[in-house]
């Protein structure tokens, strides 16, 4: 059949009015969550005539974004709810909500009015109502960016995403998962998201009524955020009729095609499951159970669902002729079972056992698909009242079924706050794994703001003017000077709330304040934008000491006449990669310029001895010279300590066999040893630590290199820590620039091992950043 044969939609009033046939006998019963936020909400006498009144003055003369009239929708959103058993103090609330958008102070009006629950809830619901609202904005921008990036990668034959730049279509499913979390986040007060769940079921029903077009990004959010946490929530009237009046819009055409099927053999299809109902529910009151069999309504949406999700053709899905048989335990679920399947012809591969085997979310039922006499199949679910209850209301249902006993559904009391939120707990929990997969991070502390280009961004809570800043993008983080909240200028460390829109003023070019960074003016909240900025000022740190360590060299190439050699070519030359990494080692004392000029020198003609140099007799050593190294396998072999590294036992050290200077003793992790070990690796010796004489313990001096915020005091106090730990110092140089001060102690020592406590001690000093042994 094509599409241009199909003459009409299934009338709209069908869709409309079909929760109410649902209801048996008009009867109503509300799920434990409807029960729970309704009976949270005070019962005040004539509350529901009193907030319409209050309203109609208000609203009677408005309209909303989509053309329907305020105060009719307002009627429409209070019908809903009396629908699905909402009390009337929350059919009142949905009154007071849009009357708060027409209120100067709506909260103190509304407080005064109708007292400080009403007031709070209508202006939360508002607040909401707000950010879902500039959210489809932004969804409809990208879709309409997207739809003009197609049209021109079509004409040009353009690739339709450059590499650079993200899709189109991820920026929108991102959107869309941001108001998923916007929603969990006003989740908290269940009765914000009820009213926000039959609102949007009303204008849906507007636009279908109308013959309007919502947009795909309305229709879209409500088909993957409303529908499914209408599910989770209980309210299934809701849920369904969500799913296929958005399915609707999103695909006219495919739902045009399925509600024709439907409706071809409708009556046929209808006589057949009345026939089989009553003829199944007869026999088991013969057989003594107390059974209740209802045909199942079967939702365009679900149909295309099960379609698309097993390759079906629609006269292969079984269940659109389907019944529900409810028993009061569970045994007798397969006594019906096996009665089902001797009367019937059952279909083998279409049985699914999910009472041994519940899905993950807890659903519990027998499935069967069977064929009658004339060979129709039809499918047939049995299951008991209480996994009835579960299946059609979720983790709630379970919860009230086992408090509330043999009183059924019906019985469920939340009066007291602790039962609706245990109910609304629940519920989340349910909602929060459907999206994640996991029960983490419910209720972590988030807000959502939003850009003055409407796109949500989701903070810490606490984050601050300036961590919106820096979340929006790290250049704008650094560059931040001024913020705007709702249009009011406020300091940079001013607290978020949801729902605000945050407008950043920020310079042409710059940095950020080291006072960002000190917890107690509380600038920052998030971690990210904290490493950011440490980035940024490592960053800046590195630049310094390259160059400083750029001037250093070639001060030393004009020393030594050679301006005209290439710095890269220098770098390779001795085992290092770049030129900037050569300047960074000299910036920072790991690679001394004497290892440099060494380096630079022709090498000089081993002298021809007969004797080898290692084993002449050696001058006597100077007093401590010696440093209590031993050459292995040479007595008293004149050594000295390097000047470049400083070892102190008990560091691994290695020795040089230098010219005429006896051994150069270096630590083994020592870069001029290591460009020496490269460059003459027949002169490297193994030399150990050798044994003090009593009495006679050496003393060793090592170098500490400190990077700090500069402060008044700090040098006192660095050198007060060296003072408690018993260290001699011998020396110390000190250079500061634009706020950093760079230090290099001199100790004496007489063991390596007391470096490392005096270093972890000096690296609690206020303003220090960096500790290292050079």
């Amino acid at each position: 059949m094509k599409p241009s044969d199909l003459s009409s939609l299934i009338e709209p009033e069908r869709v409309a009015g079909a929760a109410a046939e649902a209801a048996q006998g008009g009867q109503v019963v509300p799920s434990a969550i409807v029960a729970a936020t309704s009976d949270s909400l005070p019962q005040q006498a004539h509350a529901l005539a009193r907030a319409r009144a209050f309203a109609e003055p208000l609203l009677a003369c408005e309209q909303l974004d989509t053309g329907e009239n305020t105060f009719a929708h307002a009627d429409a959103v209070a019908a809903i709810l009396r629908d699905i058993g909402g009390s009337e103090a929350m059919q009142a609330a949905a009154y007071l909500v849009y009357a708060c958008q027409h209120l100067n102070r709506p909260h103190e009006v509304i407080a005064k009015a109708f007292g400080e629950q009403f007031a709070a809830l209508a202006v939360e619901t508002t607040k909401l109502v707000q950010l879902q609202r500039q959210a489809r904005v932004k969804a409809a921008e990208v879709q309409a960016k997207k739809h003009e990036e197609r049209a021109f990668a079509q004409e040009t034959a353009l690739p339709l995403v450059s590499p650079n730049k993200a899709p189109v279509t991820e920026l929108a499913a991102n959107q869309t998962e941001n108001v998923r979390k916007m929603l969990l986040a006003f989740s908290r007060d269940l009765r914000v998201v009820m009213l926000r769940l039959t609102s949007r079921l009303q204008t849906l029903r507007f636009y279908a009524l109308s013959r309007g077009d919502p947009g795909e990004a309305l229709a879209s959010e409500s088909l993957h955020v409303f529908a499914p946490l209408a599910n989770r929530l209980g309210i299934w009237q809701v849920k369904w009729e969500m799913e296929d009046l958005a399915f609707r819009f999103l695909e006219p055409q495919t739902y045009k095609q399925v509600a024709q099927l439907l409706d071809q053999k409708r009556a046929e299809r209808e006589d057949h499951v009345e026939q089989v109902r009553l003829q199944l529910e007869n026999e088991l009151q013969r057989m003594g159970v107390k059974a209740s069999v209802q045909g199942r309504p079967k939702h365009i949406y679900s149909i295309v669902k099960k379609m698309r999700g097993k390759s079906l053709d629609f006269d292969q899905v079984f269940d659109i002729r389907a019944l529900r048989v409810v028993v009061p335990e569970a045994d007798q679920c397969y006594a019906v079972l096996a009665h089902v399947h001797a009367h019937f012809s059952p279909v083998t591969e279409e049985f699914d056992d999910y009472i041994a085997k519940p899905k993950p979310n807890g659903y519990q039922s027998l499935h069967t698909v069977v064929r009658d006499a004339q060979g129709r199949a039809f499918e047939i679910q049995i299951r008991t009242e209480a996994m009835h209850d579960h299946a059609e209301h979720g983790v709630a249902a379970h919860w009230a079924y086992k408090e509330a006993g043999a009183k059924g559904y019906a019985g469920v009391s939340a009066s007291s706050d602790y039962d609706a939120k245990i109910a609304v707990l629940r519920q989340l929990l349910a909602w929060e794994r459907d999206l994640s997969g996991s029960a983490q991070g419910l209720f972590e502390d988030r807000i959502y703001v939003l850009t003055p280009d409407a796109a949500i961004v989701e903070l810490p809570q606490g984050a601050t003017a300036l961590d919106f800043a820096y979340s929006v993008h790290t250049s704008l983080g650094h560059r931040c000077r001024g913020a705007r909240v709702d249009g009011a200028m406020v300091t940079l460390n001013t607290p978020l709330q949801n729902g605000q829109t945050v407008e950043i003023t920020a310079a042409k070019e710059g940095g950020p304040s080291r006072d960002w960074l000190n917890g107690e003016l509380g600038y920052l909240v998030s971690h990210r934008a904290k490493s950011k900025v440490r980035a940024w000022f490592n960053a800046q740190a590195q630049q310094e000491t390259i160059a400083r360590g750029r001037e250093a060299v070639e001060k030393l190439l004009q020393r030594e006449g050679r301006t005209a050699l290439k710095l890269d070519d220098l770098a390779v030359s001795m085992g290092l990669s770049t030129a900037a990494e050569l300047f960074e080692q000299v910036g920072k004392d790991e690679l001394s310029l004497r290892s440099i000029e060494t380096h630079l020198r022709p090498s000089e003609p081993e002298p021809v001895a007969e004797v080898p140099i290692w084993l002449k007799k050696p001058r006597k050593p100077a007093s401590g010279s010696s440093g209590g190294v031993l050459v292995v396998g040479v007595e008293s072999l004149m050594t000295q300590l390097s000047k470049c590294c400083k070892p102190a036992p008990p560091d691994e050290i290695g020795g040089f066999v230098t010219r005429g200077k006896g051994v150069s003793i270096h630590r083994a992790d020592c870069s001029d040893f290591a460009h020496l070990k490269v460059k003459s690796p027949d002169r490297v010796i193994e030399v150990q630590w050798g044994g003090s004489k009593s009495g006679d313990a050496g003393v060793y001096p090592v170098d500490v290199a400190v990077e700090a915020a500069d402060r008044q005091g700090l040098l006192r106090d660095i050198s007060d820590v060296f003072a408690r730990e018993k260290m001699n110092v011998i020396g110390v140089q000190t250079q500061s620039v634009k706020g950093v001060a760079w230090m290099t102690f001199t100790i004496e020592v007489s063991d390596a091992r007391q470096v490392a406590r005096a270093m972890a001690v000096v690296g609690d000093v206020n303003g220090v950043r960096v500790v290292r042994r050079k």
